[in-house]
């Protein structure tokens, strides 16, 4: 079988074994990325930190214990851990996961996978700061378009256009986010509106990062149009990137409350700062 054309010219070597979506991971997991990218997990994968999302998403007390190893890290680094950082910065890496799977593989094969918390794990670094640095999908589901030529595998679900595609990625991501917001949510004194406007950001941040990651900016941030193409419910905002002195930037719907810490400054992209 062929690996879609979306897929080669980012960084696939070959054609991997598996179903389609599988290949699909395989190619794009070969990109330079801040976090290990695969489909299915190991065989040590409890001894290896892997968790599925549902398994957090079920046990909200995971949540608190995750804040408080990255309290013990902020202690270290700044002597201090504030209750919203710790918020703050769990929100957008736990987001930051389906994110990325999706917005990665959207961007690469025009393929839009399952992201059901059951369908997608996370493991988090088990030395120092404790962000993600994997991400497993586990499902071979996937939507795709006309022209996908695996189309008809009885995995795939075959949608009219990219505007559809995108509204399907949209759809899931969602779903998704708002299964985090009614776990996570009572546990933090972060409102729902910070909340929403984080998954903004982690999907709006992903599609961009998708491009950069596969040498293609612009077309990551065509990308992110498509899939916030406006203020669409329960998002906060169209994607904010534009271009700022030659270069693309955006502006943060949230705040991870960094500057929360001694002598720390707001992000450059920080709604507190940015217009």
């Amino acid at each position: 079988m062929t690996v879609p054309a979306r897929v080669a010219p980012c960084g696939s070597s070959g054609t991997p074994g598996g179903g389609p979506l599988a290949r699909s991971v395989a190619a794009a997991s070969t990109l330079p990325s801040y976090v290990e990218l695969r489909f299915g997990l190991p065989e040590d994968a409890a001894a290896s930190g892997w968790v599925l999302c549902s398994e957090l998403l079920d046990q909200p007390e995971r949540f608190a214990a995750w804040r408080a190893n990255l309290g013990e890290w902020l202690v270290e680094q700044y002597g201090v851990a504030p209750e919203r950082t710790t918020g703050g910065y769990v929100t957008g890496w736990y987001l930051s996961v389906p994110g990325h799977l999706a917005g990665l593989l959207f961007h690469a094969a025009r393929r839009v996978p399952s992201l059901r918390p059951e369908d997608v794990a996370l493991r988090l670094s088990p030395d120092g700061r404790p962000h993600p640095v994997g991400v497993a999908l586990l499902s071979d589901e996937f939507a795709c378009l006309p022209d996908d030529p695996e189309g008809d595998d009885p995995a795939a679900t075959v949608v009219a256009d990219e505007t559809a595609l995108a509204g399907v990625l949209r759809a899931r991501f969602a779903a998704h986010a708002a299964r985090f917001v009614r776990s996570f949510g009572p546990t933090v004194r972060l409102g729902r509106r910070q909340l929403w406007a984080a998954a903004t950001d982690a999907l709006d941040s992903a599609a961009w990062t998708a491009g950069q990651l596969c040498g293609d900016e612009a077309s990551g941030v065509t990308d992110a149009a498509l899939l916030l193409p406006d203020r669409v419910d329960p998002f906060t905002s169209a994607s904010t990137l534009r271009r700022v002195d030659g270069a693309w930037t955006r502006r943060r719907e949230s705040c991870c409350f960094h500057y929360a810490l001694p002598n720390a400054e707001p992000c450059a992209t920080c709604p507190r700062v940015c217009s």
